[in-house]
């Protein structure tokens, strides 16, 4: 059992620490355990219970209303917002449970019902990234084990690779060919898929080398097959220091091509760069560029 602080739980559901022990001595709505030091945790169940009520909270529903509720009325209602909202944090709020509780199709259920409503771009770009920032919250905190942030993960780059299959393979007459990789080391890969996704749905060609890929086996491939741009994209592979030294090195070699970076650590850099390296913000600005080809 993953044991939560309540500075976790802050972190987690949004919900300031001082509310919950309010919410916990007023209406007891969670019952936390305690170490033999005497210092307080939650669980999993706890976490679940404050997700939901965060969610209902935010849509108007008083905590005098909520605790109330049976487990069952409280689920049902989480539905209806669900099905009647697009609000973002419901649905991010019950893609982390269905992480933690490892249910596809809690999950398949969250994502269609978002996808329905606002499409598979915007879902991706207002609901996906800003879960797997949570995530990266949750792998901070130490509250999830490497199954479930693997479980979720996987399930998310299935959806992206069915949306890439699924666009039409004929280019346009004009098409330009995109090369996409990570930097050795750099496993982050659901970005750099959506970008993919944008490229080809826009009718441009694209090399995808995936994962960890070294720097002197892409200028190899620069040489082999024309690419008229490259994207890379920075989570956590790099210190931030070494990134502009590494930008350097591939922009030395294909310095007659833009190169667009994407990622976390990409609007941490304060340094200036060559002039073919474009960061790019997300992928509204990405596509924005591609319309102006």
């Amino acid at each position: 059992m993953i044991r939560y602080s309540i500075n976790d739980l802050e972190k987690i559901t949004g919900i300031k620490a001082h509310t919950i022990r309010i919410w916990e001595k007023r209406y007891n709505v969670v019952d936390p355990e305690r170490t033999e030091t005497n210092i307080r945790f939650y669980n999993d169940e706890d976490l679940k219970k404050l997700l939901n009520i965060s969610t209902l909270n935010k849509h108007g529903f008083k905590i005098s209303e909520i605790v109330k509720m049976g487990k069952e009325r409280l689920c049902e209602k989480i539905v209806e917002i669900s099905n009647a909202s697009s609000n973002y944090d419901g649905y991010i709020n019950n893609l982390v449970v269905s992480m933690i509780e490892l249910d596809e199709d809690k999950f398949e259920k969250v994502l269609s019902s978002a996808i329905i409503k606002m499409g598979f771009e915007k879902t991706i770009t207002h609901i996906i990234y800003t879960f797997l920032n949570k995530v990266g919250i949750l792998w901070q905190v130490g509250t999830i084990n490497p199954a479930q942030e693997h479980f979720i993960t996987n399930l998310i780059r299935q959806k992206i690779i069915i949306a890439i299959d699924g666009q039409d393979n004929a280019s346009r007459p004009d098409a330009k060919t995109f090369l996409l990789f990570l930097p050795e080391n750099e496993l982050h890969e659901m970005g750099l898929l959506f970008y993919t996704y944008i490229i080809k749905k826009a009718g441009h060609k694209v090399i995808y080398l995936g994962q960890s890929v070294p720097l002197k086996d892409i200028l190899e491939v620069i040489k082999i097959r024309r690419a008229d741009f490259i994207i890379t994209y920075f989570v956590a592979a790099f210190e931030s220091k070494d990134i502009p030294e590494y930008l350097r090195k591939i922009s030395e070699g294909f310095d007659h091509k833009d190169i667009f970076i994407a990622g976390y650590q990409v609007g941490q850099l304060t340094e200036s760069l060559p002039k073919n390296i474009k960061p790019i913000q997300d992928a509204e600005e990405f596509k924005s560029y591609l319309n102006r080809l």
